[in-house]
């Protein structure tokens, strides 16, 4: 499990977190890139990675990671999965499984880091 307390800051943050540039529209209100700079994204996705990995091989759909932070808002954890798939930490296996809308969700799995 990667944790910050294992790595130094600069090490972490080279591992984890996203441009606020990428989080707004470039023709996004004011209001809307001032909002994507408050957002902690390294954060967000060291906790994303966490629970993927605590999967293991059989990997995990996106409703189960939901689940383990129920109380967090959806983007917030839906919205890190493209940035840890860009940067290698995790993968899609081309499996699906069924969701809680009965609708298939893609399978992914944590890339081993």
């Amino acid at each position: 499990m990667i944790q910050s307390n294992l790595f130094d800051q600069s090490a972490f943050e080279a591992i984890f977190g996203t441009n606020p540039s990428k989080l707004a529209r470039t023709d996004s209100p004011a209001t809307s890139k001032a909002a994507a700079e408050t957002v902690d994204t390294g954060r967000l996705e060291s906790m994303v990675l966490d629970t993927i990995k605590a999967f293991g091989t059989r990997g995990c759909i996106s409703d189960e990671v939901r689940d383990w932070w129920q109380d967090m808002p959806y983007s917030s954890i839906t919205g890190r999965y493209k940035a840890l798939a860009d940067k290698g930490l995790i993968e899609y296996t081309g499996e699906t499984r069924k969701g809680k809308s009965g609708r298939a969700q893609r399978v992914m799995r944590a890339v081993k880091c």
